[in-house]
């Protein structure tokens, strides 16, 4: 099986837990502590995952200079992401508290171009080998379940009816496919300087998830040991799994 092929079985775990997300935050929504608990979870796979296989791998390349400009950019498109993303979370409120149910484009498209970046990394995963391509994808599986529970209950909030809201979040799912069967293809043949470049880039983008997102959103409910212990089974098991399957 090519790369392209591995790349798209892969790629049907991230989507499916979309589906399965949205599914289950139409049928009940989780609580706040459950919804943090699950962000810890997914923010210690999330790091597990970037100091396990992807840092080790661009190291291995010795591309310094390029590595460098891809993880500048990757902090730079991840930042910009962030801030035009919640520039539009909240025009789309205001318009909604004006208007009514308004669809919130803005919202859908900051999330389509999210999942259209993970689906990159799964891509990249499968580039750097079946180790790192499983682990990259358990990672991103996790971070997108989590990513459909709160997109169908943000939907709902600003009014969209809960089965139009989980039938937009499982479309925007398939960003993900297309991004990884594009990196894949793309990513393929890629020369050792490309290759750091996109590891670096990638690295930008998982540390970004993880600190900026995942875990900044996990803060918002009170902090207990419990919750705390969540971000560091989710690195233990991604850890233990990466020696395993090494």
């Amino acid at each position: 099986m090519g790369l392209v092929g591995q790349a798209a079985v892969l790629v049907s775990f991230p989507v499916g837990a979309a589906v399965v997300g949205s599914l289950v935050a139409v049928w009940r929504r989780p609580g706040p502590r459950l919804m943090s608990g699950v962000q810890h979870f997914a923010a210690g796979v999330v790091m597990a995952a970037l100091i396990g296989e992807v840092m080790p791998d661009l190291r291995e390349e010795g591309r310094l200079p390029w590595a460098v400009i891809g993880f500048c950019v990757g902090v730079v498109v991840m930042l910009s992401l962030g801030a035009w993303g919640r520039r539009l979370e909240d025009r789309d409120r205001a318009v909604t508290r004006t208007a009514g149910y308004v669809l919130p484009v803005g919202l859908l498209a900051a999330v389509g171009i999210d999942l259209l970046l993970d689906g990159l990394l799964v891509g990249l995963g499968v580039t750097l080998g079946s180790t790192a391509g499983l682990v990259l994808t358990i990672a991103l599986t996790i971070e997108i379940l989590f990513l459909s529970l709160s997109v169908v209950g943000e939907l709902t909030d600003l009014g969209v009816p809960r089965a139009r809201s989980a039938l937009l979040c499982i479309g925007l799912g398939l960003a993900t496919a297309v991004g990884a069967v594009g990196g894949a293809a793309l990513l393929g043949g890629a020369g050792p300087e490309l290759l750091a470049a996109v590891l670096a880039f990638g690295c930008a983008a998982l540390l970004y998830l993880a600190v900026e997102e995942l875990l900044v959103e996990a803060h918002e409910e009170k902090e207990t040991p419990l919750l705390g212990a969540m971000f560091f089974l989710g690195f233990l098991i991604i850890y233990i799994l990466g020696e395993v399957a090494a």
